[in-house]
């Protein structure tokens, strides 16, 4: 199979979109199948290669607090239809496919012969871009032949807006890159408790919370503590509450894929404070791949992976204390720390790329195989009132 992969989020911009489209392509690519990914210009890229076009630039926007990928260019459509028409997919698979500007313009581009797979990636109780525009991308989510979802959370959202049949396919998690054997660094390995954050620091991550936890958890026990931020080591660092004297900082900023496994391979337990609007979390099965102890929130995108008692504590959002409860279990128990670290890298495996890109692998050729239906593309992006 030929397949375009259209994607906003893409290498150098960490994310989980960025890690499924790129691993689903490298697995693709040893089953034979000719992928090339369609995505944005982000300046200086270390990650470019011949399998990736790039198009226009990319711009970072505010989106369900978040801020999110967008291309933007003069000329972008038929930039993208050309290419599109140049490789000639039997697949255009468009990832979060009804988000402004690549992947709309992918679904109504795409050649004729082409099927169209999309998946979705957001998770929220809400969509306001989904309710103020739901007519009109409707018409592009007809053009969809095959419909996926990361979660049950992300299944939910589209489905409240977008009724019809979503396959269920989750993130995936590269077990040979995060893997208990990874070596730490020197520096972190002394008698500091290390407790590792890695993402960004946008609100609905939750940052705030886990800082507030750290100080509680500070003044209850005279061990060290040391709390790494991986991720971003942006101004938005000043608006986090004021650490407890007594706790270690270190914010590591964005690091490199090469160097992220050693992060997770220098601490004693993971913690991820989400609050909302999260589907899925690929973070956490790099934690549990990496025999690291979760702490995580029971929001709907997390409770997909985490189990508590099980593979992970389980704790309320928005709740420090309840999160400095879960830290100091850990931090004194040897023995529930080693259970969750055996269950997590079992959970894990679950989640190899590999096993991932079989069924997608399963689901391309369902989509082939099956008739489909033919709207015509023209008269779908003319309802919606866009232009190339």
């Amino acid at each position: 199979m030929k397949i375009a992969v259209v994607t906003q989020s893409y290498y150098p911009r960490p994310g989980g979109v960025t890690e499924h489209a790129h691993h689903t392509a490298l697995e693709l690519r040893k089953r034979g199948h000719t992928v090339s990914i369609f995505t944005a210009n982000f300046g200086s890229d270390p990650h470019a290669d011949p399998g990736v076009l790039r198009f226009g630039r990319n711009v970072l926007v505010p989106h369900h607090g978040a801020w999110v990928n967008m291309t933007v260019g003069m000329r972008l459509g038929r930039q993208l239809r050309d290419a599109l028409r140049e490789f000639d997919p039997n697949i255009v698979h468009t990832h979060c496919p009804l988000v402004p500007t690549l992947p709309l313009f992918a679904i109504h581009t795409a050649p004729s012969n082409a099927a169209i797979v999309g998946t979705f990636h957001a998770a929220a109780e809400t969509s306001p871009g989904y309710s103020l525009f739901r007519r009109p991308l409707a018409k592009f989510a007809e053009r969809i032949h095959t419909r996926i979802a990361v979660s049950e959370a992300a299944r939910c959202l589209a489905q409240k807006y977008f009724p019809g049949r979503y396959e269920v396919l989750p993130n995936g998690i590269d077990c040979q890159r995060f893997a208990p054997r990874i070596e730490p660094f020197e520096r972190f390995q002394d008698d500091a408790f290390n407790v590792l954050f890695v993402g960004r620091m946008d609100r609905r991550k939750g940052l705030k919370y886990l800082f507030s936890a750290i100080s509680i958890v500070a003044n209850a026990t005279s061990k060290r503590v040391r709390l790494i931020v991986v991720g971003e080591n942006s101004l938005r660092r000043y608006l986090l509450p004021r650490l407890d004297r007594k706790v270690e900082l270190h914010f590591a900023g964005i690091v490199s894929r090469d160097i992220l496994p050693r992060y997770y391979a220098s601490c004693d337990i993971f913690c991820s404070p989400a609050v909302e609007k999260e589907s899925f979390g690929i973070v956490l099965l790099e934690a549990m791949a990496s025999g690291v102890p979760v702490v995580g929130t029971s929001i709907p995108g997390y409770l997909s992976l985490l189990e508590h008692g099980q593979n992970a504590l389980v704790v309320p959002p928005r709740d420090p204390q309840s999160f400095a409860d879960a830290i100091i279990h850990l931090l004194e128990d040897d023995l529930l720390r080693l259970k969750l670290r055996k269950r997590g890298i079992e959970f894990a495996g679950q989640f190899r790329w590999d096993l991932i890109t079989a069924r997608l692998e399963q689901l391309y050729r369902d989509t082939l195989s099956q008739g489909r239906a033919e709207i015509p593309i023209e008269e779908t992006y003319k309802s919606a009132n866009l232009t190339v």
